[in-house]
């Protein structure tokens, strides 16, 4: 069975005791480590108002690791599109365009990556918040994005033309990203690229892209389907370790699924001895849930499952979360055991 190509997508978490500038200098680190693995690509999410996410400016981070890195794609997985100006977005991704050319994807969500009250902060300046105009805003993006810009049309008749950049030779690949059919089914319709979101839930998988590939229309931008797959994971040496990075994240998301307050990351010494002394059969429940999903073990196990899920899927690519915390000894401005899960798995 064909190993896929593997590509990380990285929230920036932040741990107890962790500022933002040490956990972004942990993802530089990484990026820079995915670079020299080979990997193909690496893109940040963004969300917002969350203690243990730091991801909250997708392009100031492509463009931080962009300039570290010489060869893998950078990109934004994603920016979530009605908390911004159309403009803004491709002016941006225009600009990450000429700083890295050839080298940056914009990955584009339709949710809003936060609460409603954060949402609605978000959306006081005026963007692209009207989300049943979606379709016409991604279009809009990458129409601005082209090396000859896009026109205006007046109703009084008059014409506009705007551009992202004056002199671009080149645009970012756009992707559209979702966990429900309506982004399946408006990649298709555009002939766009689609990825799923499987590490948030995984329901719906199936049904997403086959949707996305019997309704796909050839573009200019691209003649057949092109879709991968997103899954949380954590390899290390052995499959005990694993388990136990992966109890922070796992207890993280369990507490947002509950709708719990949320806190920064635990660490593995906190996560080990917070399991241990719960008594929240519902929270034990989700986390048992999660594991069946997530990729969890040795390097060996963790490799074959993911080759297997990809063959079964039919995609040639993996995008990572490394979601593996951190030992209280590990230092503050790294993550090794997410540095370890693509060592291993890069082999």
């Amino acid at each position: 069975m064909t190993a896929p190509a593997l590509s990380v997508l990285d929230l920036v978490p932040v741990r107890h005791g962790q500022t933002s500038a040490q956990a972004v200098t942990a993802s530089m680190a990484l990026a820079v480590r995915a670079d020299g693995l080979g990997l193909r690509r690496y893109w940040f999410a963004e969300h917002h108002n969350m203690p243990s996410v730091a991801s909250t400016s997708p392009p100031v981070l492509i463009a931080a690791a962009a300039s570290r890195t010489s060869r893998i794609r950078v990109g934004s997985g994603g920016v979530m599109l009605p908390n911004h100006a159309t403009l803004i977005v491709a002016e941006q991704f225009a600009a990450l365009e000429a700083l890295a050319p050839g080298r940056i994807d914009l990955g584009i969500g339709r949710a809003p990556g936060s609460d409603p009250v954060i949402t609605q902060l978000l959306r006081q300046s005026g963007t692209a918040a009207d989300v049943e105009r979606f379709p016409s805003h991604v279009q809009d993006i990458a129409l601005m994005l082209q090396p000859e810009g896009a026109t205006l049309q007046f109703t009084s008749g008059g014409e506009y033309n705007v551009t992202s950049t004056p002199a671009a030779t080149g645009a970012p690949q756009i992707w559209l990203l979702g966990s429900s059919d309506y982004s399946a089914q408006l990649a298709a319709a555009h002939g766009l690229p689609y990825v799923f979101a499987n590490h948030f839930s995984g329901v719906g998988l199936e049904r997403a892209l086959d949707l996305y590939r019997t309704a796909f229309q050839p573009s200019a931008a691209l003649a057949a389907p092109l879709t991968f797959l997103t899954a949380n994971v954590v390899a290390a040496p052995t499959a005990d370790e694993a388990s136990e990075r992966a109890l922070p994240q796992l207890r993280t998301m369990a507490r947002l699924r509950q709708n719990k307050p949320m806190t920064a990351l635990e660490t593995v010494e906190q996560a080990v001895a917070g399991l241990a002394a719960t008594s929240d059969s519902a929270e034990l429940a989700l986390i048992d849930s999660m594991r069946e999903r997530w990729f969890i073990g040795d390097a060996t196990s963790v490799a074959s499952d993911l080759a297997s899920f990809a063959a079964r899927h039919g995609v040639d690519e993996i995008m990572v979360s490394p979601v593996s915390g951190s030992y209280e000894a590990e230092p503050l401005d790294a993550s090794p055991g997410r540095v370890q899960t693509l060592e291993l798995l890069a082999g």
